[in-house]
């Protein structure tokens, strides 16, 4: 089946809007912002039950249970497709034999929110949610009310997207792919006017066959920058440096590179906050605060406070800004303190993700022992590809609890993660592993070992089971 993503059967006024995969999270974001906009909207998803299901019905939103050519009938003016819709589906097959326009998530977000805005897009392998959450903080707390759709909920607003008044639209640019019938990566549609690029290494082992294929598409992400745009790029990264090499506007790097536009140094830690020196051009420019730990989260913050330096936000109310941050939610989440025992939620799965996040929790709980349980479920984790990077990410762990993941179909078995491996391969570094079927059998070991200050840090981009709820209750009921 052969769909045309344009809107050229589309009615003067668009009215009524059909969402199909309207249960995931960044389609129900959407959805919502199409509401507040006074859109009529309708969705349909296979999936439809709390939380998601009770907060699209809550702002008004028809949900219709599962995909059929009948969600059709009320003839919508536009249809936007999720990408967890496949050609095969019925609802998209009936699409097809329709007149009815129809977008895909990213190409809509910028036909509706995006083109009338100054796009502030946060790019790379490693830290967008964090590093785009930290700018839309600050440009609230700047009073430049912001609108934002970022992939994870933000506490200062306990959402992840917002409809602001002011002109700038910050995105999380992912570089994973847009729709069935679009098979390039969703930030090649945010039309940047500003970019931060994190880090480029390889990722998405399902849709992208090696690292020069994640290169190629940075770079075309890159080159739809304006010649009056900017790249603020971590430029200690090769990679990074390389994909911005041809760009069409000015760069400005940063990093710890004492020749870079932009640099830090003295990093302290101290009562869950990080200080650090910054330099512009290398002479100190301000002393900056962020309420995370690591030196990951040092950069992210530098890179924001780039954006805001040349959006005109002075260093006084940036640093107010970082501050003041509450956080995202599974990016080093604290879930709970039970008998002196910490739990922690994170999203990392990435093997320098996994390493710089265990180092940032080490340094912020100093003295006190890290317990990491961490879930492969990733496709690019659940495969071979990052066996041997893993051996080197868990150093600053004490002890080391790792799930075996479910089975990728249709992935020979050689070409599979192996949690019992690299359990293997890290007690051959004198690091304490172990590897476990399930979440009962980790929770089984886990629990008659932790003390009295303790921290527990549970790595996973899903549910995990519910891990975290189930290990805070046991230790209450121990």
């Amino acid at each position: 089946m052969k769909l045309s993503p344009q809107l050229n059967h589309a009615p003067v006024r668009i009215h009524s809007i059909h969402i199909m995969g309207v249960c995931g999270t960044g389609m129900a974001a959407l959805a919502g912002m199409l509401k507040a906009s006074g859109y009529q909207i309708t969705g349909s998803d296979k999936a439809v039950y709390p939380p998601m299901s009770t907060f699209l019905e809550g702002i008004g939103i028809q949900l219709l249970e599962g995909y059929s050519g009948e969600n059709l009938l009320s003839q919508p003016d536009l249809v936007i497709v999720g990408n967890v819709v496949t050609s095969k589906n019925p609802e998209a097959i009936a699409l097809s034999q329709t007149t009815i326009p129809y977008l895909s998530f990213p190409q809509a977000l910028a036909h509706f929110f995006i083109k009338s805005r100054t796009s502030l897009v946060v790019a790379g392998t490693h830290g967008k949610t964090t590093t785009s959450s930290l700018l839309a903080s600050c440009l609230n707390h700047a009073e430049l009310d912001p609108t934002f759709m970022i992939g994870g909920i933000v506490r200062e607003f306990d959402a992840n997207f917002r409809l602001g008044s002011g002109k700038h639209f910050v995105s999380e640019g992912d570089e994973y792919d847009t729709a069935f019938f679009d098979k390039e990566s969703k930030f090649l549609h945010y039309l940047p006017d500003i970019a931060i690029i994190t880090s480029v290494e390889f990722d998405h082992a399902d849709i992208f066959a090696d690292l020069d294929a994640i290169k190629r598409s940075f770079k075309k992400f890159i080159s739809l920058l304006p010649e009056d745009g900017l790249i603020i790029a971590h430029l200690d990264d090769a990679n990074v440096v390389e994909v911005v090499k041809n760009a069409p506007c000015e760069v400005q790097g940063y990093g710890f590179g004492k020749d870079l536009d932009w640099s830090l140094a003295d990093i302290t830690a101290e009562g869950g906050s990080t200080h650090f020196k910054t330099f512009r051009h290398g002479k100190e420019w301000a002393e900056l605060t962020v309420r995370l730990p690591g030196r990951h989260n040092c950069l992210n913050s530098l890179a924001v406070a780039a954006v805001l330096h040349r959006i005109g936000v002075d260093s006084t109310t940036i640093n107010q800004g970082l501050s003041r941050f509450g956080g995202i939610k599974r990016r080093q989440e604290v879930r709970g303190i039970v008998h002196g025992i910490t739990v922690i939620d994170d999203f990392a799965h990435h093997p320098t993700a996994v390493r710089e996040t265990l180092q940032a929790l080490k340094n912020a709980y100093s003295g006190q022992r890290l317990v990491t349980v961490f879930e492969p479920r990733t496709n690019s984790s659940r495969r071979a590809i990052f066996q041997q990077d893993y051996v080197n990410c868990f150093d600053a762990a004490d002890r080391i609890f790792i799930r075996e993941p479910v089975p990728l179909d249709g992935v020979p078995a050689s070409d599979l993660f192996s949690a019992e491996t690299l359990a293997e391969d890290l007690r051959n570094r004198n690091l304490q592993a172990q590897s476990y079927p399930d979440t009962d059998s980790i929770l089984e070991g886990l629990i008659p070992i932790l003390e009295t200050g303790d921290v527990v840090a549970i790595l996973s981009n899903g549910g995990f089971d519910n891990i975290h709820s189930r290990l805070l209750k046991n230790l209450e009921d121990r």
